[in-house]
């Protein structure tokens, strides 16, 4: 099958995804999977929608993008009460529904969602997808206009509300980012801390100072910088930092404290030594005090390029990473979710004994294809355009001949999804714009620097 071929297949799945309301494109379903377990993967997920947006940015069709902005914010004021509680304004909707009587659209904000958590990343992709619109077509005034403004101020509000941690790093439960059921990332998550930089520089560049609001953009950019250096100090690891964490003294007190989050080296898995090229690195799964998940989490780590929270030199040794170890974080349909798998009583333990996360599928260890555009994305930036092509390449009919699952299964990602459905949209969306920046880098400007 020609690449041309492939590209009109994912554009099919895309336009037929397409979501009305009153007769205005509003979003898309996240998959057209007639045989779909769940009801709600015909709804339009806020962060699925995100690779769609990027495709109708790059083709100037951006009034399906301004609308989807605008009704998130809209449907904010329908958030409800959970057992008693009502959660804090400056939360946006994991997904919405445009109900086929025509009797308008209705939000979930994690009251119908597996485990009923709260969506955390549903704001933070908002507000990057705001920042690309107006980069894309230039409308700043949209940006302005009191909604954004106040929509922008809630969240900012919710999200850097003081805890009792001294770590800049955002505390979040289980389920509430991209790996939406319970895989032990409670607490630090990597994905949510690159979001969460991406967020706050979107503030710093849209935000406008409000009247006795200046504090807010002071706490934006101060959070900027304490998380920015905490994430590159911390959770990055190299061979020189695994052999420092090897040899931490432990239960240290005081100013001179090296290992300040109490690391113990026993904790290192086996199957790190020999695995960590010399000359490669990644930012850890996830960080807190007793606590290093040493898991390779694909998604926060190429955000973390993306979004210029990792320095040129880490940048350059994650792609270091893909390319020695590219059968284990690629494989046959890129890209692997996590890295390694957990298995047996571990398995049990940290999952629940979810049979959807067994090993080496879905959240543990399954390829998603949706990961196609930030990994493409991350070698351009990276000037690793080989990488990129040989994972679009390496896809490309593979993707359109399966008719575009969800996920895939297997170590290496050869088989397709036992639970995936099929006709997925970010799987298509995320090829069309993975190929598309091959093609033309400039084409999409989330790949501009955010360096402060």
């Amino acid at each position: 099958m020609a690449m041309d071929e492939v590209l009109a297949s994912a554009y099919e799945v895309l336009h037929d995804s397409v979501l009305t309301h009153d007769g205005i494109p509003v979003g898309t379903a996240a998959a057209l999977d007639e045989g779909a377990a769940a009801a709600n993967y015909h709804e339009c997920f806020v962060r699925d929608f995100v690779p769609s947006a990027f495709v109708f940015l790059m083709d100037g069709k951006t009034e399906i993008v301004r609308n989807f902005l605008e009704l998130v914010v809209e449907l904010c004021g329908q958030q409800g009460v959970m057992a008693g509680h009502r959660r804090a304004p400056g939360l946006m909707p994991a997904s919405f529904r445009v109900r086929p009587d025509g009797d308008g659209v209705s939000a979930d904000f994690g009251d119908l969602a597996i485990g009923r958590v709260a969506p955390v990343d549903s704001a933070m992709w908002w507000m990057l997808l705001l920042r690309i619109y107006v980069l894309t077509t230039g409308d700043v005034e949209f940006a302005r206009r009191p909604q954004c403004q106040e929509a922008m101020r809630a969240a900012l509000e919710l999200y850097l509300q003081e805890s009792f941690e001294t770590s800049p790093a955002m505390l979040v439960p289980d389920g509430s980012f991209m790996i939406d059921r319970r895989m032990e990332v409670y607490g630090h998550p990597l994905e949510i801390q690159s979001l969460f930089f991406g967020m706050l520089q979107t503030a710093r560049e849209l935000l406008l100072p409000a009247v006795g609001g200046e504090e807010l953009l002071a706490n934006v950019k101060r959070r900027l910088q304490t998380l920015r250096s905490y994430v590159r100090m911390y959770y990055w690891l190299d061979q020189y930092r695994l052999n420092e964490i090897h040899r931490f003294r432990s239960e240290e007190l005081g100013a001179d404290a090296v290992n300040l989050l109490n690391i113990y080296p026993e904790s290192i898995p086996e199957w790190i030594d020999g695995w960590l090229p010399e000359d490669a690195g990644y930012f850890v799964g996830n960080l807190g005090p007793g606590r290093m998940d040493f898991r390779f989490f694909a998604f926060g780590n190429l955000l973390a390029i993306l979004f210029g929270l990792a320095t040129e030199e880490q940048s350059q040794q994650i792609m270091a990473l893909y390319e020695q170890r590219w059968d284990d974080l690629v494989g046959a349909t890129p890209v692997i979710i996590t890295y390694p798998a957990v298995r047996g009583e571990h398995w049990a333990h940290v999952t629940g004994s979810d049979p959807k996360n067994a090993p080496w599928s879905y959240h543990n260890g399954g390829h998603w294809p949706c990961l196609l555009w930030a990994f493409a994305g991350a070698a351009i930036r990276t000037g690793r355009h080989d990488l990129a092509r040989r994972a679009v390449e390496r896809s490309a009919q593979k993707l359109a001949r399966d008719r575009w699952p969800e996920y895939y299964d297997g170590r290496h990602g050869s088989l397709v999804g036992r639970r995936a459905n099929l006709r997925q949209t970010w799987s298509a969306a995320a090829l069309i714009v993975a190929h598309r920046l091959l093609e033309d880098p400039e084409s999409l400007p989330v790949f501009e620097s955010m360096n402060f």
